[in-house]
């Protein structure tokens, strides 16, 4: 029997996986004495299995000709039909909920933006608990996708490191693309990565019970954070009593985002490069020193008479700064106790700039963080500094090695064009939202949260915040579709949609 479920199209186990986690919300609200949000929950994920059963019994015998592109259909798939179906408990558990609101709610946690329309107050637990379980879930598919289903077709960045055409495949990975089942494919790397992705999960949640946060924002923040969705029940982490140890823990799990290498069964081109070697964690490790820093010392540039000589305020700042950049580099979006210290301190009026151009950065390759990627930045600041050592010595041989080079040049070509596809997606959406009356200063900013799946940025990047429940319902559809374009990345749909692999 469970040799056959490996035969279904990937899309419809991930439907049946979708309709069974129903059943952990229904639980808890069955536990809070919560009956109708229980009810919502568990006859949605009945409904949901019955329909799969349906589905799957209708498509056990269907074989892709093509299985590559079987599952970059099914992973495109999974975010236009699923977020569908996770809305549907929540608008039978709040009935004055409109279907759109809920629709983008769960288009933001499964895509792990974690942008909100609600106020969290206005919400029982139980949809708290649904909504952070949603982005965890996104968060591990997008890190499974990124190896069994990107990886083979040299997408999500691989395509810097193999310097080989996006979506042609690379013959070093000849033992990934066997001709095996999609979903077996899948579940390989699935069985991988679970045990360590659930193992964080609980480590850091049991960590922040010890820093004393209560248990189920701590529970909430936990899966929040290893999936760098930003989801929270309570509007964010702790901002009053002994946050520094909370706030320390969660500093240290979001270093899983920043490179690949930290999480079982990633794949390298260069297996051989030692961790301190990784241009990736070099680059936000550069980062991390230089931004804080440079916000910090701005306090003696420009606002050198408040707060002079208090050293509490100044590492309060200094920490703060350097947490959140972390935050907002991995695009988690959560923001330290202290932020406000730093930001007084920094004299900056709208230093929630720095963190846009922050969340666009991004964090490491086949990891949960979305943005441009940090490899694709390194690789730009390598041909960049590659031809400028030539204007010097014209004659000059670049070294380093293979790899090296194939990532100056072929590299950097393709880390432009994607740079390219990105600032155009940019201009393209602002336009959208201008087209639906929305401003560009808030146009502009919500592109930029949905497009590096950073939904807190919009809170924080300008001087008054920006509410998605304000929108009108053509708005919400255009982030949506900006959301999964930005989790998925523009790069992979277009090969999909190309003609070329049509034939294939």
């Amino acid at each position: 029997m469970l040799a056959r479920l490996w035969e279904l199209p990937l899309l419809v186990l991930l439907m049946g996986v979708t309709a069974l986690s129903m059943w952990l919300p229904a639980s808890h609200a069955v536990i809070l004495r919560n009956h109708e949000t229980a009810r919502a929950f568990f006859y949605s994920g009945c409904i949901l299995l019955v329909l799969t059963t349906m589905i799957g019994i209708a498509t056990v015998n269907r074989r892709a000709r093509n299985p590559a592109r079987a599952n970059l259909a099914a992973l495109v798939a999974a975010y236009a039909v699923l977020p569908v179906l996770m809305a549907l408990p929540v608008v039978q558990a709040l009935p004055y909920i409109p279907w759109p609101d809920a629709w983008l709610e769960m288009v933001a946690s499964f895509t792990t933006t974690g942008a909100t329309l609600f106020d969290p107050a206005a919400l029982p637990p139980s949809v708290h608990l649904w909504r952070a379980q949603v982005g965890w879930m996104g968060g591990f598919f997008i890190l499974v996708g990124a190896v069994a289903i990107l990886a083979p077709m040299t997408l999500g960045g691989i395509e810097v490191m193999s310097g080989r055409v996006p979506g042609r495949g690379d013959e070093g990975l000849s033992q990934i693309t066997a001709t095996a089942a999609p979903a077996r494919r899948v579940a390989r790397q699935a069985a991988a990565i679970l045990p360590v992705y659930v193992a964080l999960t609980v480590a850091l949640w049991v960590v922040l019970l010890i820093a004393g946060e209560p248990n189920f924002p701590a529970f909430i923040h936990a899966l929040s954070t290893v999936s760098t969705s930003g989801i929270s029940a309570t509007g964010g982490l702790p901002v009053e009593g002994h946050t520094f140890v909370a706030e320390l823990a969660i500093f240290a799990v979001l270093f899983a985002a920043l490179t690949r290498r930290l999480w079982p069964g990633s794949f390298a081109y260069d297996p051989g490069t030692r961790l301190r070697g990784d241009p990736e964690l070099r680059l936000a490790l550069a980062l991390l020193v230089a931004v804080p820093m440079l916000l910090f010392l701005r306090h003696w540039i420009a606002a050198a008479d408040s707060a002079a000589g208090d050293a509490p305020a100044a590492l309060s700042a200094l920490w703060g700064a350097l947490f959140t950049t972390l935050s907002y580099l991995t695009t988690t979006g959560f923001t330290s106790a202290d932020w406000i210290t730093a930001r007084d301190w920094s004299g900056l009026e709208t230093p929630g700039l720095v963190l846009a151009g922050l969340a666009i950065f991004g964090g490491g390759v086949a990891t949960t963080a979305g943005g441009v990627k940090l490899l694709r930045v390194y690789a730009l600041f390598r041909h960049g500094e590659r031809e400028l050592e030539r204007l010097i010595h014209p004659n000059s041989v670049g070294g380093a090695g293979q790899s090296a080079r194939r990532l100056r040049r072929e590299g950097a070509y393709l880390a432009w064009i994607f740079f390219m596809l990105f600032a155009l997606s940019i201009a393209v959406f602002v336009a959208a939202l201008a087209l639906v009356d929305i401003p560009f200063e808030p146009a502009l900013i919500l592109t930029l949260s949905a497009l590096t799946t950073t939904g807190p940025l919009a809170s924080v990047a300008a001087t008054e915040p920006v509410y998605l429940a304000t929108l009108p319902v053509a708005a919400k559809a255009i982030l949506a579709a900006a959301m999964v374009i930005g989790r998925l990345e523009l790069l992979a749909i277009l090969v999909l949609l190309a003609p070329d692999g049509w034939r294939r």
